[in-house]
């Protein structure tokens, strides 16, 4: 299935050009691994009104199916990614969010320091993982399978309901 995917950096650092971008590269691989093409793909500053805008720009306007947002889910005071998302959600899905938390703690205790929302605007699952690169890759390891399902759901599709089925 055809993924309209897109992926947002928020980091101050990044978005100033004072150090490269590497957790967006490393989803943008994560996605081609799937065989999706990101659709669009921005930095942005750890500031709440610009996730906010990108945010329901791309779900509003470009109509993305997926749009992975990585950095600003930690406890520094300028991580505001899971408030940004929050207020753009319609919905919340907080088994994605658990089931990322719960497979990193396999990993790593930090991985209960996360506190990255997963939620639906309209027709648009929002996901935000981690600005580590490593951990962000592992976290979309976890939710790559039930994608496409989730995209097939959002946009109503027949073919949605004869997928409830476990996944392999």
């Amino acid at each position: 299935m055809e993924l309209k995917i897109g992926i947002i950096t928020v980091s101050d650092r990044s978005s100033r050009g004072e150090r490269p971008d590497q957790s967006g590269p490393e989803l943008t691989s994560a996605v081609r691994d799937q065989g999706w093409l990101p659709l669009k793909v921005r930095i942005v500053p750890d500031d709440l009104e610009r996730i906010k805008e990108t945010l329901i720009d791309w779900c509003d306007q470009e109509n993305l199916d997926v749009i992975l947002t990585t950095g600003g889910t930690g406890f520094s005071p300028r991580d505001v990614t899971p408030e940004a998302t929050r207020e753009v959600i319609d919905r919340q899905a907080p088994g994605l969010a658990e089931a990322m938390r719960a497979a990193s703690l396999k990993i790593t205790p930090h991985a209960m320091l996360s506190r990255a929302v997963v939620g639906i605007r309209k027709r648009t699952l929002i996901i935000n993982f981690p600005g580590s690169p490593q951990a962000a890759k592992e976290n979309f390891q976890v939710v790559a399978p039930v994608l496409p399902h989730a995209a097939e759901l959002l946009r109503e599709e027949e073919s949605a309901e004869s997928s409830h089925r476990k996944l392999q």
